[in-house]
């Protein structure tokens, strides 16, 4: 008996000493901040947990999804890219899993997402008729471009996002130029907000892309208008509307594709460190907390790093089901 208790004991102390040592070889990690408020907040969340849980030293670059995305691909950095909306991507992040050189840890980490085109809710109590994006866009007189009141304003993507390339061809695909509209560049994503927030604020008509779940949305009830034409088909959305203008000759008409967020980290970190990967496998954020976290961002002003103080301070009963208990003990203590 005092044999099978010291092998017991053995045992455990070994397991005990094996995960320790694949926290403490977690190392340096370079990992994806993306330039939007809930690209923030997880990301600075990861950081904290993975650097006092995992003892990782965490290196953050801040970007959109193609530049992120592009450097992840073909030089292995970042290692982590925690909100990929892979609908712009998903030709080259198919075939990076497939040569084993990306993973997706996570298919889900935020519950409700969604992204399209939207519309203020006065709008849609104003002009019920116009209830899809089809019957809309015969209409640009609704939405007269600040500069030059003769044409609608679209509120596209900013450059660099993987959204403008899917806005610059749905524009296309509906000949929407053609109809009277401008497709206008807010310049940022601070642009895209501003644009939004004014015009909600004001009672001015709105139309243009964003997604779901964000502060602005969930804030002025803003509306998602459906398409009336049916989705395309993945071959049309990926090698084409996804694409550079240059590389989509000929878009077809489509409904937005379902909208897609993944946990990508390379072969490398989960190798290096496979139990800090399990968490990321592990973590997701119900719509309804990321909605309230984002309207905090909004409404103190809150850096990404801040927040994410907040969000475990307030939220301990979430997170702490997404890690090992003397992990969330070595978080808790580091707060």
């Amino acid at each position: 008996m005092h044999k099978l208790v010291l092998s017991l004991i053995g045992s455990a102390a070994a397991a005990m000493l094996m995960t320790s040592t694949a926290r403490a070889e977690c190392g340096d990690v370079n990992m994806a901040e993306f330039n939007w408020a809930s690209g923030e907040l997880l990301a600075n969340v990861d950081k904290f947990i993975l650097e006092k849980g995992y003892g990782c030293n965490v290196e953050l670059t801040v970007g959109g999804t193609t530049q992120i995305f592009t450097s992840m691909n073909e030089k292995g950095r970042p290692e982590i890219a925690g909100e990929l909306w892979v609908n712009s991507v998903r030709v080259l992040l198919d075939k990076g899993i497939a040569e084993g050189r990306m993973h997706s840890l996570q298919d889900g980490p935020i519950t409700g997402l969604g992204e399209g085109w939207w519309v203020t809710p006065k709008f849609r109590k104003e002009h019920p008729e116009l209830d899809t994006v089809e019957k809309l866009i015969e209409h640009p007189e609704l939405f007269p471009y600040a500069e030059d009141k003769s044409k609608g304003a679209f509120i596209g993507c900013p450059a660099g996002w993987g959204c403008q390339l899917v806005n610059v061809n749905l524009f296309r695909a509906f000949d929407m130029e053609a109809k009277g509209w401008t497709l206008v560049d807010p310049g940022s994503g601070a642009g895209l907000d501003g644009s939004l927030s004014k015009a909600a604020e004001r009672g001015e008509n709105w139309f243009g892309y964003y997604w779901n779940p964000t502060a602005l949305i969930g804030k002025y009830d803003m509306q998602l208008l459906p398409f009336e034409t049916e989705f395309a088909g993945k071959d049309n959305w990926d090698n084409c509307i996804a694409k550079a203008e240059q590389d989509c000759a000929d878009p077809k008409k489509t409904a937005w594709t379902k909208s897609e967020v993944h946990t990508v980290v390379t072969d490398g970190f989960k190798k290096k460190s496979s139990v800090a990967a399990e968490y990321l496998s592990k973590r997701v954020y119900p719509g309804a907390v990321m909605n309230g976290m984002l309207v905090y961002m909004a409404d103190e002003q809150a850096s990404g790093e801040d927040a994410a103080i907040e969000f475990l301070e307030k939220h301990k009963d979430l997170w702490k089901t997404w890690v090992p208990a003397d992990v969330a003990t070595k978080v808790e203590a580091a707060l």
